[in-house]
C-alpha cells in the first residue's frame, strides 16, 4: 500500500516576503540557501529543507495560515535561543519547558505561525 513516509519538506505561506527573509535570517539564524524559485526564500535547514513562499492562491485566507499545524525546528540550546528572542520582543507561546522530545518552547513569527524549537544533538 502506498504511504507517507515523513516530512520532506515545511514551507509556510506569507505576504512579505523580505520580512519573511528578515526574519528568519537575522533574528532566528537560518541561513538562505544558495538558490530559491521565484516567490520562496529557501532555507538551508537540515534534515528538511524550509522555506517562506508568497501564498499560491488568492483566495488563501491570511487569518488562518497555520491553523492545526505544528511545526518545530531542532536548535542547539532552547534556552538560549529563548532569552535572544525575548530581548528581541518576539511574542513567546510558552517559555522553555521539558517535554518528551527534550528542552522546549513556542514562539509567534510575525506572520502568525507558531514555532516551537526543541534542543536537538549536534550534526
Amino acid at each position: 500500500m502506498p504511504h507517507l513516509i515523513g516530512p520532506d519538506f515545511i514551507g509556510i505561506q506569507i505576504e512579505d516576503l523580505d520580512a519573511a527573509r528578515t526574519f528568519y535570517a537575522e533574528v532566528v539564524g537560518l541561513k538562505p540557501a544558495a538558490k530559491s524559485p521565484p516567490g520562496a526564500v529557501v532555507f538551508d535547514t537540515k534534515p528538511i529543507p524550509f522555506a517562506v513562499r508568497k501564498p499560491v492562491d488568492a483566495s488563501n485566507r491570511v487569518d488562518r495560515l497555520g491553523e492545526g499545524i505544528a511545526i518545530w525546528f531542532g536548535c542547539d540550546d532552547a534556552d538560549k535561543l529563548h532569552a535572544h528572542l525575548v530581548e528581541r520582543g518576539i511574542q513567546i507561546v510558552f517559555p522553555p519547558k521539558d517535554g518528551p522530545f527534550g528542552r522546549y518552547f513556542a514562539f509567534r513569527d510575525p506572520f502568525g505561525y507558531t514555532i516551537t524549537p526543541h534542543n536537538v544533538e549536534g550534526p
